[in-house]
């Protein structure tokens, strides 16, 4: 019976270790700072202006849109438009027409709002309820016109 044997060389486990070359991204601190998606909790009242984080409002520094456009992700084409405020010490508020856009999601108090930047002011939003679960709604309302009080039609939420 043949006894075989393994040498260590001494140089590590693995492949890749001292071959001197780094298949690694570069540090952090080097890379661009790109913010595409965040969440707000609604700790407030759902309906008063929100409060967006301060990164993406750094982010949009030199480029501040005077609105955005909401649209609820799997609830049609609809874009919500909504007025952004600003108030000079880098803070960006969701005003005129969040309370429009809330109240047709049933957004309420502890419910976590998933925002991502999808360039041309316009955002793509998720709604999690209470209990941490993604709320899907759809809509039969192909008009994206919301000037109109009286258009404003819930995304129902399927059971």
């Amino acid at each position: 019976m043949a006894s075989t044997s393994r040498t260590r060389t001494g140089r590590g486990r693995g492949r890749g270790r001292g071959s001197g070359s780094s298949s690694l991204p570069p540090p952090p601190s080097t890379l661009p700072l790109i913010i595409e998606e965040f969440f707000i909790v609604v700790y407030e009242d759902p309906l008063v202006k929100k409060e967006l984080p301060k990164k993406f409002a750094d982010y949009l520094d030199g480029k501040e849109p005077a609105k955005v456009y909401l649209r609820a992700a799997d609830c049609g084409p609809r874009l919500w438009t909504v007025e952004v405020l600003f108030d000079g010490q880098g803070r960006m508020y969701l005003d005129k027409g969040w309370e429009k856009f809330a109240i047709a999601h049933g957004v309420d108090f502890g419910w976590f709002v998933h925002f991502k930047y999808e360039g041309d002011d316009v955002l793509t939003v998720k709604v999690f309820d209470g209990t941490m679960c993604r709320r899907y709604y759809y809509s039969d309302d192909e008009d994206t016109d919301d000037e109109s009080d009286d258009d404003v039609k819930p995304c129902i939420h399927p059971l």
